[in-house]
């Protein structure tokens, strides 16, 4: 018989239960062993029914969070009142909650397809691995860069890419490299970029590769043409007027050796020309060394030697490099050092180099003002990056010029070369760092970022 009601059917099995007590008790004293037989198994059965029916709801839940364990959201309990309202009431809770993790698993399956997605069709190669080079992404743009199939561990890139390998495992998070290949008739540079991330506690290594190779023949190309530009321009100054000085001096020496007896082989004001053609010759040959020169040491810049510098001592000495200068003309300088124990990881000599290019700029800037300042400051910005700031109250760079002064040989000056601030970034970028200005009247800030 089935009951609708889940409290009438326990009262039943325990009035059940009661009534087989009783009567097994009556049988006994009565020594009817067969009825207490009887008796026995039905108390035995009704006691085993009523566990198993009061259990009903433990082996529900349990069946429930085994369903959420194994991730299985398809199961559905059943909305009928077979055992009373309370029952209905708990599938349906149990429904409602199943219901809401297949939402959110279908959600995190679509924006897991997405992002899938995404990280195929970008242009930038990415690969990620485990400690033991398990690879868990690799996409398109990686495959076809390296002209691959798809591999399981990056010990895999061995055969053909030994080199590559021996970068990804060595790179540490943050750092990048540069790595020249060929493929085929392919030349290629690739920018590899590091970083690490960490998925359920298990570290993996990302890493992005770029080939840059097509913008670096365009920078490449660009570099030529201004370098042309600028040789074309230096070496014309220079010859043109040597060339014309010649043909002067062929005419004047050609009228000079028709001498007659009335006419003296040298007048004073052929001599007074012929000293101002050479000379001018001289000045423009000089001139034209000293362009050679300066391009000499714009080529050849020696490889940094990284060591610890104190900030502190650094300033310190560029202020007494100029001690008596600054006295002379009555400059005001400022020194910050933030924090003052504030050290970088660079080739000193290099730097002072910067330093000094830097403050030799501010110094001309300020020539004219009576209230000169010139500051140099050291902190560090919201990412731990150092930040040198050479700040002078001078008359400032005008706009059109700002980019331009770092153009090898571009020069504003009337007797300057064109060559420090240009050797001042190249430095810097040896340091993996950058220089740039900000210049309004009245005020010019240079910037060396490490």
């Amino acid at each position: 018989m089935t009951y609708k009601n889940f409290r009438i059917q326990i009262v039943l099995r325990a009035l059940v239960l009661a009534a087989a007590a009783a009567c097994t008790f009556y049988f006994f004293l009565e020594g009817e062993w067969m009825a207490v037989t009887l008796m026995v198994i039905i108390i035995i059965s009704t006691i085993y029914g009523m566990v198993h029916f009061t259990e009903s709801t433990n082996r529900k839940l349990t069946f429930f969070l085994e369903s959420i364990e194994n991730s299985d959201f398809t199961v559905k309990f059943s909305r009928d009142n077979k055992y009373g309202r309370g029952f209905q009431k708990l599938n349906l809770a149990f429904n409602r909650v199943l219901g809401a993790f297949r939402e959110v698993r279908a959600e995190k399956e679509a924006h897991l397809q997405y992002l899938h997605t995404v990280v195929q069709y970008v242009s930038i190669g990415l690969i990620s691995f485990d400690p033991e080079g398990k690879v868990g992404l690799i996409n398109n743009a990686a495959v076809k860069l390296l002209g691959i199939g798809y591999i399981r561990n990056i010990s895999e890139l061995k055969a053909q890419h030994g080199e590559l390998l021996e970068i990804l495992n060595g790179m540490k998070p943050g750092q990048n490299r540069l790595l020249k290949r060929s493929l085929g008739n392919r030349d290629f540079q690739i920018s590899i970029n590091a970083t690490e991330l960490r998925l359920r506690g298990t570290a993996f290594k990302l890493v992005s590769l770029t080939n840059i190779q097509s913008e670096l023949q365009q920078t490449e190309v660009e570099a030529w043409q201004n370098l042309a530009k600028v040789l074309r321009h230096e070496i014309m100054n220079s010859i043109t007027p040597i060339v014309s000085h010649v043909e002067t001096l062929n005419e004047m020496i050609g009228d000079s050796l028709s001498w007659t007896p009335d006419k003296q082989f040298l007048t004073p004001e052929t001599t007074k020309d012929l000293t101002n053609a050479l000379g001018t010759i001289e000045k423009r040959s000089k001139g034209l060394l000293h362009f050679v020169d300066a391009y000499r040491s714009f080529s050849e810049i020696p490889t940094p030697a990284f060591k610890i510098i104190s900030v502190g001592n650094l300033f310190e000495r560029l202020i007494e490099l100029y001690q008596g200068e600054i006295k002379k003309r009555n400059i005001s300088t400022t020194v910050t050092v933030d924090p003052q124990n504030l050290e970088i990881n660079a080739d000193q000599e290099l730097i002072d180099t910067v330093l000094i290019n830097l403050f030799k700029n501010a110094l001309q800037a300020v020539q004219d003002k009576n209230d000169a300042v010139i500051s140099l400051i050291a902190t560090m910005d919201e990412r731990s990056r150092v930040i040198f700031r050479v700040e002078d109250n001078g008359s400032g760079i005008i706009p059109e010029a700002q980019e331009k002064i770092f153009i090898p040989f571009f020069t504003t000056k009337e007797n300057g070369s064109g060559i420090g601030l240009s050797l001042s970034r190249q430095i810097m970028q040896m340091h993996h760092g950058n220089l740039s200005v900000d210049s309004q009247p009245g005020r010019t800030v240079f910037i060396m970022q490490f």
